[in-house]
């Protein structure tokens, strides 16, 4: 069995309370089993406002976020999606949001900068402008992994399904989704999109998210899960903080995609980049 945990947290403004409650989700999920744990978006922090996130940015490579996630895994001996952290980006008065990767001897072995940011007003009056402070990536990004070839995407990531096509195109067969849901949208559309994602492009879904109220005075609708290819919810979590488990089982994913061949049977197909 090769098993993956998706972890919730309510994260809040403090680094080091929110790092030692990852600790501690972490070490449980390894203990149960776990191989490959993927951790929620702004796990390390819950800013108060957008500008926080550049008192903590990181250079890629070093600092004292990343070198946690690295020691995280070297530790428990498992794979580690770090959610997102903010490091440098070009433009100084903004950080790329970005999802870092760690093999179990705590070596990094991927990152993808968060694509699609959250600049929206809910009809409650909520209002969110992520790309004030954060600047967008533009790359997909899929990586060889022993739970599969693992697609990375964000949050509001989960919208566009163009992105998971052109993941699949790249050969993932898993999706590891950090997120942190609004309770409004999160009730509306979270599960739907996870299963869905998980549903058109026969793959693995293992969507870890912000589950509760937050010093910001933010609610996030929480419920962690990891869907299968056939698009069953095996394990979730609705809300408070925990994780979910579940086995990245590839040969059922074969066989569900052997005998319901609907990636081959796409009409309409990218233009791939050079």
């Amino acid at each position: 069995m090769k098993l993956a945990a998706a972890i919730q947290m309510a994260s809040g403004p403090k680094v080091n309370a929110n790092l030692t409650e990852a600790r501690r989700l972490i070490a449980a999920a390894a203990d149960a089993g776990a191989g490959l744990v993927v951790l929620p978006e702004n796990f390390a922090l819950m800013p108060m406002k957008e500008a926080d996130r550049l008192e903590i940015v990181e250079p890629y490579g070093d600092g004292p976020i990343q070198k946690f996630l690295s020691s995280q895994a070297r530790q428990h001996g498992i794979w580690i999606v770090g959610g997102t952290i903010p490091l440098k980006a070009e433009d100084k008065h903004k950080v790329s949001p970005a999802c870092l990767v760690f093999d179990d001897k705590g070596e990094m072995v991927g990152r993808y900068d968060k694509m699609h940011l959250f600049d929206v007003i809910l009809e409650n009056g909520e209002k969110y402008n992520e790309s004030v402070s954060q600047e967008p990536g533009n790359q997909a990004v899929v990586l060889e992994t022993p739970f599969g070839r693992l697609g990375l995407a964000v949050c509001y990531d989960l919208r566009f399904p163009e992105l998971f096509r052109r993941m699949l195109d790249q050969g993932a067969e898993v999706f590891a989704v950090p997120s942190a849901f609004t309770e409004i949208t999160g009730r509306a559309h979270w599960e739907v999109l996870v299963r869905a994602r998980a549903v058109e492009n026969l793959a693995y879904v293992i969507a870890a998210a912000q589950g509760g109220y937050h010093v910001n005075g933010r609610e996030t609708h929480g419920d962690s899960m990891i869907v299968n290819p056939w698009g069953k919810v095996i394990d979730r979590l609705p809300r408070g903080s925990g994780y979910v488990l579940a086995d990245i089982d590839l040969q059922r994913m074969a066989s569900i995609r052997s005998s319901l061949p609907s990636i081959q049977h796409r009409r309409i197909r990218f233009e791939q980049s050079a």
